[in-house]
């Protein structure tokens, strides 16, 4: 007979009730009307094998469900499942006022350092703008600016090719979270995006939440901006680093920039009726019109949001097209063919 089971084997979901183990249930039931604990005496009552028997004194003694008499170690009594339960919840209960007490006293630490840093961000990006260094404070600083957003979101997201699964994933749940408290997003991407699968999947998921997502070739750059009174820039320096801009005319003139852009972006949701074609060809004038302004491949890739391998291939591509032995006579040719103009 399988002596091997322990009590987690019989555990059902997190807070449901589940039948306890029969032998369990009858040798519980003896030892309450019988106060003996001894396993030869209770298996040959209960018709059970010596070594089962002991076992399942042993598995409701873990539970704090029968305890031996310290006077005799063969009798015993058992006590109600609700007892058992404030003797096992005593001390995960003292551990966890331990820890919030610890939490408290840290947080009240911690508390008397903020004016000293708001003064420090002051100092170094003037009134109503902070300098955030590490990406760890950057993410705090977003998750906090998230939680107490009441109205709106905005956000402009370039480089849309280059997302991965478990980002976009993150993002997701960050996002339903937003969605669910009713906070109108909305989000600009470059038109890379659609050409992008973690990006198409979850544009379609967050959508039917209730997000709204449109893309364009070209983005005015990285932004973030809670009820149109907090904004979140990337550092200039090229490290992780953020601003956080809450100086009230900067912010307007921020979100009137992300209207501009929003206006005339495409919806995400048109990439399929419209034709992925149409949208790769509004890449390639775009691509025409940064080269015959002399940009270098590297700044090309970086406006229109892909890597520079992909903004190499395409521009090889267009100089076919257009028999063209350089950027210049690109150029000229597309100009002369109308290529240069929106259609």
């Amino acid at each position: 007979m399988d002596n091997s089971r322990q009590p987690d084997d019989r555990t059902g979901a997190a807070g449901s009730a589940t039948a306890p183990d029969a032998a369990d249930a009858a040798v519980y039931s003896w030892i309450l009307e019988h106060h003996r604990l001894d396993p030869a005496v209770i298996a040959a009552q209960l018709g059970l094998e010596p070594d089962e028997a002991a076992a399942s004194v042993g598995r409701l003694t873990a539970l704090r469900l029968v305890f031996p008499d310290r006077r005799d170690p063969a009798a015993g009594y058992a006590v109600a499942p609700e007892a058992a339960m404030a003797e096992l919840a005593a001390p995960v209960e003292a551990r966890i006022r331990r820890e919030q007490e610890e939490l408290a006293e840290r947080h009240a630490q911690l508390v008397g350092f903020f004016p000293h840093y708001q003064r420090g961000g002051r100092a170094a990006g003037g009134d109503g703008i902070d300098v955030i260094d590490s990406l760890q404070e950057v993410r705090a600083a977003l998750d906090r600016a998230s939680d107490g957003c009441r109205s709106e979101v905005l956000a402009s997201q370039p480089g849309g090719g280059s997302r991965v699964p478990e980002a976009m994933q993150e993002a997701l749940g960050r996002d339903r979270a937003l969605l669910e408290r009713g906070v109108r997003m909305r989000t600009l991407y470059h038109h890379t995006a659609r050409f992008n699968g973690p990006s198409q999947a979850y544009v379609e998921a967050a959508s039917q939440l209730g997000g709204e997502y449109r893309t364009a070739h070209e983005l005015f750059g990285r932004i973030i901006v809670f009820d149109r009174e907090l904004a979140f820039v990337p550092a200039s320096d090229g490290s992780w680093g953020a601003v956080a801009i809450r100086q009230k005319w900067l912010v307007a003139y921020l979100c009137e920039i992300f209207e501009q852009s929003w206006s005339c972006a495409r919806p995400f949701s048109a990439a399929a009726e419209e034709g992925l074609e149409q949208v790769s060809q509004e890449i390639d004038r775009t691509i025409l019109r940064l080269l015959a302004a002399g940009l270098k491949d590297e700044t090309i890739a970086r406006r229109l949001g892909m890597s520079l391998r992909t903004a190499r291939r395409h521009i090889a591509d267009i100089m076919v097209q257009l028999d063209a032995e350089s950027r210049f006579q690109a150029g000229v040719a597309a100009a002369r063919a109308g290529r240069l103009d929106d259609e």
